[in-house]
């Protein structure tokens, strides 16, 4: 089922979501269903499920990558049961399983839960040395000139500190989310150049993307990666910010 969440301006440059549901299950039955489109909207984000799908517990994928992807540049998500975390860099995407070592993956495999956009900057910040990610929203937010819709977010930089996880694929009956990430498996690294990507939530998109400032990574070398729990900045680290116009949504069957 596919279904769209319009956003409006209210930003000279910039983009902020129009008052919606924040309950996805309710947003998911009131959204009218249309056909899917040849392409997403520049400046959408093109999304598979969403978290509250994966808080329910559901694991099962409810598309393909070959439908979603499409021609995001960056992005991130899981794939089918949970197998693995998915990073979208550079438009190619990978899978970091419980060895910690990223792969490229065939668009034929299947997700549970992706968000991708066609990144095209709206401001660039250099983010000063020792900045933790768990600093990073109020950055993001002035840099957008707004706290609510969904930011696109891509640092690349050196970071002194940086740790990745990433969880094993789950079997039916699923657990609880909280319970598989109890089993998650750290990667962590000091001094390591690496390109983080993901989404900034506002409290207006609560249920449709993981709740904050949600990141994964790649390193420059492609060999580690996954999911990222914290990071410190190194020197000469920069983010650059897109707020999206909207949300182009693939639900799973029935809402």
């Amino acid at each position: 089922m596919h279904q769209t969440l319009g956003f409006r301006r209210r930003h000279p440059r910039l983009f902020t979501a129009v008052a919606i549901c924040v309950a996805a299950a309710a947003l998911l039955a009131a959204a009218p269903v249309a056909a899917q489109p040849a392409s997403t909207p520049r400046g959408w984000v093109i999304q598979a499920g969403t978290y509250d799908y994966l808080v329910q517990p559901d694991f099962d994928a409810v598309a393909s990558l070959a439908d979603v992807v499409d021609k995001s540049t960056i992005g991130l998500g899981t794939f089918d049961q949970l197998d693995g975390e998915l990073v979208l860099v550079r438009g190619t995407v990978y899978r970091v399983g419980t060895d910690g070592t990223p792969r490229p993956v065939d668009l034929n495999r299947t997700t549970p839960f992706f968000q991708g956009v066609r990144f095209s900057p709206q401001e660039w910040v250099t983010l000063a040395a020792n900045t933790a990610c768990s600093d990073l929203i109020p950055i993001i937010d002035a840099a957008a000139g707004a706290e609510d819709g969904i930011v696109a977010v891509r640092i690349n930089g050196t970071f002194s500190a940086l740790t990745t996880r990433s969880v094993p694929k789950q079997a039916k009956p699923y657990p609880p989310l909280s319970d598989v990430i109890a089993e998650q498996v750290q990667f962590p690294m000091t001094d390591r150049k690496a390109t983080l990507v993901g989404f900034r939530q506002g409290s207006n998109m609560l249920g449709v993307g993981q709740p904050g400032l949600h990141l994964h990574g790649l390193t420059r070398d492609a060999k580690a990666g996954g999911h990222v729990l914290s990071c410190t900045v190194g020197s000469g680290a920069r983010m650059a910010i897109q707020q999206v116009r909207g949300v182009q949504l693939h639900a799973p069957s029935g809402g």
